[in-house]
């Protein structure tokens, strides 16, 4: 066993320290700018998980200083329509962000790409445009998507050494597996993408230093599966029997066996909705030709 007390990579902290600054940086714009950034979201449905995530969402851009302007559609809502409305965000100009709350209700599912691809790219403040993706495979990470820069920040914050270390992602989506590849090596690491047709999944997740997990799949990373000392990135979402919020690593049982470790909840969950927030004020300086600072 480690001889160190895990780092506890303590996501609300540093979300609080982030969105802090923005409030400060948005306060002192706002002295010049008739207007303050702007985040628009739209709900589709009314799934509980993504009502609570929306609300929270809003919540924080009213504490920093953010506009939110929230669309709640049917679920019934035709495809047509959620193209009009985004349209009508595209060309608002007191809108510098889009957020389309996913997943959509199951008749639209199969819209998700087009509708990701519909948002403009400059008010892709979730980073899931085509544009927003080839640009973080290059090195712009301006609108990375939220929850891997999230991760990155967190590591960063720490201390914990990126470059030449072994990064074993278990996730291939576009919203985490993908973009946090393409972050890692931008910060020279070398990175192996597992998922469910992955041979051998122990033998990668034994050789990790960091692994980033995000499976949705309660006590998925066991001690036996992970080497002494490894750093553990948890963007599981799972509720146990007696309803109790849990990612996919047996906290308890696998902290002691980490050189650092973020929790659930308190983890990635704070940092994924201040990226966001930063994402907003970030294209809000770009629209109105602002140096960020």
């Amino acid at each position: 066993m480690v001889s160190h007390i895990p780092i506890l990579l303590d996501g609300k902290a540093l979300a609080n320290k982030v969105n802090l600054a923005l409030k400060q940086k948005i306060r002192l714009v706002l002295e010049k700018q008739s207007r303050p950034p702007g985040l628009a979201t739209i709900l589709i449905g009314n799934d509980e998980a993504s009502q609570v995530y929306v609300s929270m969402k809003r919540k924080t851009c009213e504490n920093i200083g953010i506009k939110s302007i929230h669309h709640q559609l049917d679920e019934n809502t035709n495809i047509d329509d959620l193209r009009d409305l985004i349209k009508l965000l595209n060309d608002d100009p007191s809108v510098d962000g889009i957020l389309v709350q996913m997943p959509f209700p199951a008749d639209l599912r199969k819209y998700e790409p087009e509708i990701m691809r519909l948002v403009h790219p400059t008010k892709d403040v979730d980073g899931f445009h085509p544009n927003s993706i080839g640009e973080n495979t290059v090195g712009n990470e301006t609108f990375g998507s939220c929850t891997p820069k999230g991760m990155i920040r967190l590591l960063e914050e720490y201390d914990i050494p990126i470059d030449g270390q072994e990064v074993v992602i278990v996730n291939r989506t576009n919203v985490i597996g993908k973009p946090l590849t393409m972050m890692f090596m931008n910060r020279s690491a070398t990175v192996t993408v597992c998922h469910s047709h992955t041979r051998d999944l122990d033998f990668h997740l034994n050789r990790a230093d960091i692994i980033a997990v995000g499976v949705g799949r309660q006590n998925f990373i066991t001690p036996e599966r992970v080497k002494e000392g490894v750093v553990i990135l948890d963007a599981g979402i799972n509720r146990t029997a007696e309803g109790k919020l849990v990612g996919d690593v047996d906290f308890d049982a696998v902290k002691d066996k980490s050189k650092a470790i973020t929790p659930v909840p308190g983890g990635l969950g704070p940092m994924t909705i201040a990226m966001l927030m930063e994402n907003t004020y970030l294209s809000y300086c770009g629209h109105l030709n602002l140096t960020n600072n």
